[in-house]
């Protein structure tokens, strides 16, 4: 009995020497899930590719050596003419393009004047480049004009055919670059040939019908149809003027 009581009494005195011990419980916070934020997406557009600048100047197919092409009435019509690696006079040869499409519109020496040809791009016989000069011959002025870009960059006096031979109009090319002296002396330095035909000759005439630019009187019209000029704009002109290159004589 006396030994229950101690123990009560130890308890008691325990209790009152260790004080109380508050415990302080932390409430529980419930954690709602926030919504993520919402990201649009908005489709990407590809930038549009910009096509290549086309460089200046006027297209000229050059006929690879060795080749021969069919010129055509039509795209896929019937052949009117066939044209070898050279001229006539022995240059590279060349065709002044008027129209690109699936065939080539093309100026010949090959069609009677005012008429184009049009020959097929297939098989590689074919290289391209582009003339970035064209040439104008005002008859009425008697002077030549030299165009790039559309800003004049020469202009030469010229002599023009005398009347009954008189030069012919239209659109034509230049075909050939040739020396002077390699054929006569009264053409003086340079002959730029076109390829245009003069169908207005004197009787008995046998210096051939093709249209050029050579060396003569530049006083008037003095020619058999072909153009005169001076050395000095003869020669500036093979320099500067690629074959190919188109001319446009008009009145």
């Amino acid at each position: 009995m006396a030994r229950r009581i101690a123990l009560v009494v130890g308890f008691i005195l325990a209790a009152s020497l260790a004080g109380d011990v508050p415990v302080h419980a932390e409430p529980v916070r419930t954690v709602v899930p926030q919504p993520a934020s919402r990201v649009v997406m908005r489709p990407v557009r590809p930038t549009p590719k910009r096509k290549p600048a086309m460089p200046p100047g006027t297209l000229v197919a050059h006929l690879r050596a060795g080749r021969v092409v069919a010129v055509r009435r039509a795209p896929g019509g019937p052949v009117v003419a066939r044209i070898s690696a050279r001229t006539e006079f022995g240059s590279p040869q060349t065709l002044a393009v008027t129209r690109a499409a699936r065939a080539l519109q093309v100026i010949t020496t090959e069609l009677p004047n005012g008429r184009t040809g049009f020959v097929d791009t297939g098989r590689g016989n074919l290289s391209f480049s582009r003339a970035g000069v064209t040439l104008d011959v005002d008859l009425s002025a008697r002077v030549l004009r030299v165009r790039a870009g559309g800003r004049v960059v020469r202009r030469i006096a010229v002599g023009i055919g005398a009347a009954g031979t008189s030069t012919p109009i239209g659109r034509f090319a230049v075909t050939d670059k040739l020396r002077g002296s390699d054929y006569s002396a009264v053409y003086g330095c340079c002959i730029l040939a076109l390829s245009g035909h003069q169908t207005n000759l004197p009787r008995g005439w046998t210096g051939g019908d093709r249209l050029a630019i050579h060396g003569g009187s530049t006083s008037g019209a003095v020619s058999t149809g072909c153009l005169h000029a001076g050395d000095a704009g003869l020669r500036w002109l093979m320099r500067s003027i690629p074959l190919g290159a188109q001319i446009t004589i008009h009145p």
